[in-house]
């Protein structure tokens, strides 16, 4: 059974507005993202992952040395569709409900969250990520490099923002600064994060 590319959760121009371009998705959905699915099922081809989850050969591959490439198209797919999913049109500001609560009693205010997200997605040296996990009933920030990610070391990914510079070139060139500030403001799904809190 093939790995495939979900749809996009949202139509091409959905973001425009809100400072992401049908452009940015035309090549980081269009074309990154749908060449990690097409690498994975060409290594993957003939062995005994082709028939696993995509979160199985994420773990199996990361503990592998021999099956690093596996891993990172693996782990960008997933990468991927979870970030497509922590977009959402007029979105951002803060979260409510129990999520909002966890958040002030592990971080101490949503602003000291999002300060604390903020410094992990712009410190990520080169490409990688930022996250918000679940870490065993706390949430924390996290960053990783290249394609890795919190399924990889054990954890529940609530949140993600691509840092990898593919990602908001074309609409912030090399401000990576103030892709972060309009994520946070304009494009976090927080109702997607609280179901993810939720199932954690």
């Amino acid at each position: 059974m093939a790995f495939t590319q979900p749809p996009l959760p949202f139509d091409i121009k959905a973001l425009e507005q809100y400072g992401m371009k049908a452009e940015t998705f035309e090549y980081h959905y269009g074309k990154h993202h749908a060449a990690y699915v097409t690498n994975l099922n060409k290594l993957t081809e003939g062995t005994e992952l082709a028939n696993k989850s995509l979160e199985e050969v994420i773990q199996i591959s990361f503990k592998d040395s021999s099956k690093a490439g596996i891993f990172n198209n693996a782990a960008q797919v997933w990468n991927h569709s979870f970030f497509w999913n922590c977009l959402k049109p007029a979105g951002g500001g803060a979260p409510t409900g129990d999520l909002a609560a966890k958040i002030n009693q592990d971080f101490g205010s949503f602003e000291k969250f999002t300060e604390e997200f903020s410094t992990a997605a712009a410190t990520q040296f080169g490409s990688g990520w930022a996250w918000l996990v679940d870490d065993g009933g706390t949430l924390k920030v996290m960053k990783t490099p290249n394609a890795e990610n919190p399924l990889a070391h054990g954890k529940k990914a609530l949140l993600t923002l691509d840092v990898w510079e593919h990602a908001y070139y074309i609409d912030y060139k090399n401000a990576r600064p103030a892709f972060i500030k309009n994520f946070l403001d304009k494009l976090v799904n927080w109702d997607f994060v609280a179901a993810n809190y939720a199932q954690a």
